[in-house]
């Protein structure tokens, strides 16, 4: 391909195309253009390699080019590309991902309402409870209780129980019975109290919300067992999500857990909330759950819930044209194959444990603050001075910079603000993680240098 090719390609990306979350900044500068990827790798339309730390924003968990996804997909091609699961029609890969689901699903979860992405599997969720209670007659539940600082997606239920102004001022006045309540970020906590001796006030607040909106109106509380890159992975302290469980099965609510970004391994476990044995009424997935390579989501609940609409006669009254999409699900099963013939979770779990040293390592660094996170989900927060966690002038952009430096010298690094956000793939290495802190450190010194910080 030639320079003037090139240029054009560039030219109507930008012209033609409304990216996802558009940085005018950035498409200002020099747009990307990637044509090519390997494991861990990705190159551009310039054959400028890259080491991606954000796993193409927390999708490719297995790496690029995994043959044995590669082959799944082309087998399933010579057979049938796709037929809808619509009314009483299913295809054989759909079948075989609902049981595969079924057996590595915490608890007794394992019925699956198939979507095309984690926002619509959030959506799914919370119409799934809503229609739950009104199958056993509770018609007056349609209230739902979010936390403050955790994201559920970009359609209109999911926006309207994310808790980041941010994804909502542009799309208010959002759905009514929405509740925020308080988050569990213990080391930022909202109510300026000591994980140590707090005594999960955090929660304790929560329950009175509930009762005082009318516990009898709540059909569910959704939340992520652990936030995601937005706020850093925050873990959440010992015993809260068992308080959670609790407290929704005092009032009768449902668990909704959204496990998007932190399922399939990336925390070490299969799934977050394994860490902490508790088991939610609907879990919605996506992401890395395809490996990246077809969107494919799903909203998988209990038999339980399920009976209710079986019981009554009712379908639940949602539906999507791809979803359950063929390729997609033959894709997703030979994606979870992969990870479990070679181990990635446990790998996770190791490898996250070495991010986690290495990142700790750069608090050498005055401005390298603390590290949050689980398994190789990890962040780290930057401060202009960490002997005394002073924050910095979010006015710098230091984060840009660093995010910046890091594109310009091979590495791929995704920063919310001052927070600097790594969730590679699964299968990376040592070395590989060498390589990103490395370049990494190398950019907190040319932003010391740069704000003469």
């Amino acid at each position: 391909m030639d320079e003037k090719e090139k240029r054009q390609l560039l030219e109507d990306a930008v012209n033609h195309i409304i990216p996802h979350f558009a940085s005018w900044e950035l498409l200002r500068k020099q747009p990307k253009i990637f044509v090519r990827g390997e494991g861990c790798y990705l190159y551009d339309i310039d054959g400028k390699c890259y080491l991606d730390t954000f796993a193409s924003l927390l999708t490719t968990i297995c790496g690029h080019h995994q043959p044995v996804v590669d082959q799944a997909i082309r087998d399933q091609l010579e057979k049938l590309e796709f037929f809808p699961n619509y009314v009483d029609t299913f295809t054989v890969p759909l079948i075989e991902l609902a049981r595969k689901l079924d057996s590595i699903m915490p608890g007794d979860l394992g019925v699956c309402f198939f979507v095309n992405s984690g926002s619509e599997a959030n959506e799914t969720a919370l119409k799934m409870a809503r229609q739950y209670h009104l199958e056993n007659g509770e018609h007056q539940r349609y209230k739902v209780l979010f936390r403050r600082h955790s994201y559920h997606g970009t359609t209109l239920g999911g926006s309207s129980a994310t808790g980041l102004p941010w994804f909502r001022e542009y799309f208010e006045p959002l759905l009514p019975g929405y509740v925020a309540s308080y988050s569990a970020r213990c080391a930022l906590c909202e109510l300026g109290l000591e994980p140590s001796s707090c005594d999960l006030a955090c929660l304790k607040m929560m329950e009175q919300q509930i009762q005082w909106e009318g516990a009898d109106k709540f059909s569910a509380l959704i939340m992520d067992p652990v936030p995601g890159s937005n706020i850093g992975f925050p873990v959440p302290p010992d015993g809260y999500l068992q308080e959670v469980r609790r407290l929704c099965d005092r009032y009768g609510m449902l668990l909704i857990f959204d496990e998007i970004q932190t399922g399939f391994g990336k925390t070490g476990r299969m799934f977050a909330c394994e860490h902490w044995d508790v088991v939610p009424d609907i879990m919605a997935i996506g992401k890395g759950f395809t490996g990246g390579y077809i969107p494919l989501a799903a909203t998988v609940t209990t038999p339980h819930i399920y009976k209710a609409f079986q019981k009554a006669g009712h379908e639940l009254r949602s539906g999507s044209t791809y979803g359950g999409h063929t390729l997609g699900c033959a894709a997703t099963l030979a994606n979870i194959q992969v990870i479990e013939e070679q181990g990635l979770v446990e790998k996770a779990r190791v490898q996250g444990e070495y991010l986690r040293r290495k990142l700790e390592q750069l608090g050498r660094h005055k401005i390298a603050g603390r590290v949050s996170g689980i398994g190789l989900l990890q962040a780290l927060f930057m401060v202009s001075d960490n002997a005394t966690n002073a924050p910095l002038d979010p006015g710098l952009k230091v984060g840009n910079f660093i995010r910046d430096y890091c594109y310009d010298n091979g590495m791929i690094m995704r920063n919310n603000g001052d927070i600097l956000v790594m969730a590679p793939a699964l299968i990376i290495t040592e070395e590989q993680i060498d390589e990103a802190v490395g370049i990494l450190e190398q950019a907190l010194v040319a932003a010391t240098r740069h704000y003469k910080l």
